[in-house]
């Protein structure tokens, strides 16, 4: 099975849901972590229904055309469970930033300041969003973030995983960008000096 059937598996074995509200909560909350385009969902749907892992009943609609709700299975379910728990592939790390970090010695440093900088804010607002999720969590469903066996717990835990991250990554950034600001001064002040010399 694909990762992307056991994200879906992941989501039906928190509710039935339609191909359209799988895909919704693809882009919503598990968009944070993981992607999947429209086109990906229908047919993986399709492999984890022949494969006995899903089944769908039709819902009648009166002024829409009926729509499909799938539910997991018991063997969806034990796949799902079997799954969590094992080690995740190891898969190449691709990140542009740093990729572009590296050879970033060439750039100018006006301009490798201001792409830190947007990083970091683009990165710090993304961490604004986390921290108001995780204060309505903290606020609005304590007990159950206690229990390890609930869903809440694990998009709790999923949660605290995205604050590091984005955390970290807009410290990165800063670090970066107040860097290059510093070399950048430090160039002006020599070329002042010389010229004062």
């Amino acid at each position: 099975m694909t990762t992307l059937g056991y994200a879906i598996l992941g989501l039906l074995s928190r509710e039935d849901l339609s191909g359209y509200d799988l895909t919704q909560r693809m882009k919503g909350r598990v968009g944070y972590f993981w992607s999947a385009r429209h086109s990906q969902i229908y047919p993986e749907l399709a492999r984890l229904e022949d494969g006995g892992y899903v089944t769908h009943s039709v819902v009648e609609q009166t002024e829409r055309p009926d729509k499909k709700v799938y539910e997991i299975t018991d063997e969806g379910l034990g796949a799902l469970k079997s799954w969590v728990t094992r080690s995740p592939e190891p898969r190449p790390i691709r990140d542009e930033l740093t990729l572009k970090t590296y050879s970033m010695w060439l750039a100018e440093p006006e301009e490798a300041v201001k792409l830190f900088r947007e990083e970091e804010l683009r990165h710090e607002e993304q961490l604004a969003h986390y921290e108001e999720i995780r204060a309505w969590m903290e606020s609005e469903r304590r007990e159950e973030l206690g229990r390890t066996d609930s869903p809440e717990f694990a998009t709790y835990a999923t949660l605290r995983r995205g604050i590091g991250y984005e955390r970290e990554y807009a410290e990165w950034c800063r670090w970066v960008a107040d860097s290059v600001d510093g070399r950048k001064a430090g160039e002006k002040k020599d070329r002042g000096e010389k010229r004062g010399g």
